[in-house]
């Protein structure tokens, strides 16, 4: 991994870039600068924070973000943008803290292995914020190469004195030299003397056992361990070009125009940049005025390969913040209805702005529980039905890195439920010879194909539809290997997986109503 992390405005919602990062809300990492919630665990809500009330340091910052993620359930994302906005941090600083974040959370069983062979009485005594402070410090220490080994300790040691006491200071000075003594073996280590794969891979890729027997159970070893190091990687920053007002062509053009690296992206070259580094990307003219939007290229499949058409009927079972219902209503030509619904009634506030900025007119906003559309809308009612389903996450694990530590399998079974439940009632609302598109940024199968495959079972009207996808969404998907399965046939459905194109991993089933 090389480059580093970089703060700012933050994309928000599914398939929108998920980390705070200067160019639309991801990061570039090194060298410089979905998920439940945990149980709380230790002490209250001001455990760990300053004595007084004081412009905190990168370091700090940081370690604030990370005891709020572990303790209280926070979302990684969220909590450390909104410090950011407030904390008057420099670019570098921020970035800094940015990386120290992301960093130490992907990571955080390798370092808790290390650090359980340095502290001879184990984690249970130690106070939340303590255990995050090692493990922040450990990540510096072994990860990143440009932090001096004696400026990793010593800001420790100092945090440590100010919010603890000499013990927990002496006890943190202890524990990092003895890392340092020991940082040439810890940084070559690859784990290559555990013979058990899984166990192997993960502690190499610092993933839990049961997310590592799963994807070596599905994809074997090899496939497993690209897919493990893609989701250690910070996500890119990407745009979806809006084509009713210009072409990508166009947007590069404008962007590079404006001090930006971009280039066409290759999972969506029809409407996607991949934008290096830059700057903030809803900062951007071309942001305010609707000629593009923040979305991941992963994303962005998803309504290409619903291909609804101008005058269509169309329903968004689960919308907000909007980013597929604009881009459906783009490639619609803005020439029919959308009606872009969400569970939680805040969220429409969302989609109307995406609208609005977009010039969309043809979207109108609702909010309701997908699995009672039913009871809204006449069935048979609709041309193209999208339901972008509630998951586990676990094909975003670069953008919110603690859905590794937060997911249990037991959750993937809950989640599952809910989606049989809401691909049932999506289904009656398809008119026949309709489409109904569904779609999770996960690779836990039982969400994806096991998922699909028990729907077909129930609904024998149903069946793929692999004519139905667009040959230019087709295309660059099939010549990565995403778009087939073992025989090399296209069957209608795609399991995008993080390292094809380094997006989001996404499944995307296109079914047809007979």
């Amino acid at each position: 991994m090389s480059g580093r992390r970089e703060p700012g405005a933050a994309g928000a919602g599914k398939g929108a870039a998920g980390r705070p990062g200067m160019a639309g809300g991801t990061q570039s990492r090194r060298g410089g600068a979905a998920g439940g919630k945990d149980a709380a665990r230790g002490r209250t809500a001001g455990a760990g924070a300053p004595k007084a009330r004081q412009p905190r340091s990168a370091r700090e910052l940081a370690l604030d973000a990370l005891v709020r993620v572990d303790r209280d359930g926070a979302y990684s994302n969220l909590q450390l943008n909104a410090a950011l906005q407030e904390s008057g941090l420099s670019r570098a600083d921020a970035g800094l803290a940015t990386e120290l974040v992301y960093g130490t959370l992907q990571r955080r069983l390798t370092l808790d292995y290390w650090l359980q062979q340095f502290i001879a009485k184990g984690f249970a005594k130690l106070e939340p914020w303590v255990l995050s402070l090692l493990r922040m410090s450990l990540y510096q220490l072994v990860y990143l190469d440009r932090v001096p080994p004696h400026a990793a300790v010593n800001e420790a040691v100092t945090i440590g004195r100010r919010r603890g006491h000499a013990g927990i200071s002496g006890m943190l000075n202890g524990v990092l030299r003895n890392a340092v003594r020991q940082l040439p073996q810890l940084k070559a280590e690859t784990f290559g003397g555990e013979k058990n794969d899984v166990r192997r891979l993960s502690l190499r890729h610092s993933y839990p056992e049961w997310i590592t027997e799963r994807w070596v159970a599905d994809y074997g070893v090899e496939t497993a361990e690209l897919m493990m190091a893609a989701g250690n990687e910070p996500p890119r920053s990407s745009l979806r070009v809006n084509r009713l007002r210009i072409s990508p062509e166009q947007a590069l053009l404008q962007l590079e125009q404006a001090g930006f690296h971009a280039s066409l992206s290759e999972a969506a070259p029809w409407a996607g940049v991949v934008v290096a580094r830059g700057g903030n990307l809803t900062a951007t003219d071309g942001y305010t005025e609707g000629l593009w939007s923040i979305q991941d290229e992963s994303s962005m499949i998803v309504a290409a390969a619903a291909n609804p058409r101008p005058g269509f009927r169309v329903l968004d079972c689960c919308a907000a913040p909007g980013g597929k219902s604009a881009h459906m209503a783009e490639l619609m030509d803005g020439h029919g209805e959308i009606i872009a619904n969400d569970l939680h009634p805040h969220k429409r506030a969302l989609i109307e702005s995406q609208a609005a900025r977009l010039g969309l007119d043809v979207i109108k906003a609702v909010s309701g529980d997908a699995a009672e559309l039913p009871e809204h809308f006449a069935h048979a009612s609709f041309d193209l039905v999208l339901l972008d389903a509630p998951c586990s996450g676990l094909g975003v694990i670069r953008r919110k890195p603690e859905i590794k530590w937060t997911k249990t399998p037991d959750d993937i079974v809950a989640i599952a439920a809910i989606q049989e439940k809401l691909l049932d009632a999506a289904a009656l609302l398809v008119k026949p010879g309709g489409t109904l598109l569904y779609s999770t940024c996960t690779i836990a199968g039982e969400e994806n194909a096991g998922q699909i495959d028990a729907f077909l079972s129930r609904n024998p009207e149903f069946a793929p539809d692999p004519e139905g996808w667009p040959a230019e969404v087709l295309a660059p998907l099939q010549a990565a290997g995403a778009a087939a399965d073992g025989s090399g046939h296209f069957g209608g459905t795609l399991q995008l997986l993080p390292h094809h194109f380094g997006s989001d991993g996404f499944y995307i089933a296109r079914l047809k109503r007979r």
